[in-house]
């Protein structure tokens, strides 16, 4: 078991390497050395439930790497680090973020060294409260998820950044097979995590430190981002 206080994944898949390529010629080259980070790819066709090319930073698991999958290989890649690791925090983005003030996570780990076992945050980012039940119409984002997707009263951070502690991600990992029946990956972290978990979260307004990477046509009418 190797120690290693905070581990970022990112999540990524085949068809969109070069996102990837970007980040790590961009800001993932000033990362807190306090944080390695990992890529994560669906590979269905391993043998083995995961394996890890350390030499560029990419953690494969044994599952689709489709968009619907997601949830999926969230929870297969936490479980994993957990057999791995010997961690305080995961933090969890996507392969279309690009970090623009790298102070605030010296900020949050900051933050979460001064806490105490007893007041510690175990879940953070741009918190989004769901009221009431509704149906979703991210398919019209997503055209490949369902279009009954219903989206139960919660509250969940926004996947484009967050944070979860250890025994925040050991409490999921025993709500596995929900999850993985699940779509919205974001949502399903924030609804199957235990409430005790959830007491306190640290709202993080993620908005003003992560961007989308801007896409970019080109001559031949392929779409790439910077």
């Amino acid at each position: 078991m190797i120690n290693q206080d905070y581990i970022l994944l990112i999540f990524n898949c085949h068809k969109y390497r070069y996102k990837a390529e970007i980040q790590k010629k961009g800001w993932l080259q000033t990362l807190p050395k306090t944080i390695i980070y990992f890529h994560v790819i669906g590979e269905p066709t391993m043998k083995t439930d995961f394996s890890i090319d350390t030499t560029n930073k990419i953690l494969y698991i044994k599952v689709e790497d489709d968009y619907n999958s997601l949830p999926k290989k969230v929870i297969r890649a936490y479980e994993t680090i957990t057999k791995l690791y010997s961690f305080k925090y995961i933090f969890k983005t996507d392969d279309d973020q690009i970090c623009q003030n790298m102070r605030m996570l010296d900020t949050i780990i900051n933050s979460l060294n001064k806490r105490t076992q007893t007041n510690k945050f175990h879940y953070g980012g741009q918190i989004v409260d769901v009221t009431q039940s509704y149906n979703s119409q991210y398919f019209l984002i997503h055209p490949e998820l369902p279009k009954d997707l219903i989206v139960k009263a919660t509250k969940y951070c926004s996947g484009r950044f967050y944070f979860l502690s250890n025994e925040a991600i050991v409490d999921l990992i025993t709500k596995k097979e929900e999850i993985e029946c699940e779509y919205l990956e974001d949502y399903a972290v924030g609804y199957f995590l235990n409430n005790m978990f959830k007491t306190t979260i640290l709202n993080l307004e993620t908005n003003k430190y992560f961007t989308d990477m801007e896409p970019c046509k080109f001559l031949e009418g392929e779409e790439v981002f910077w």
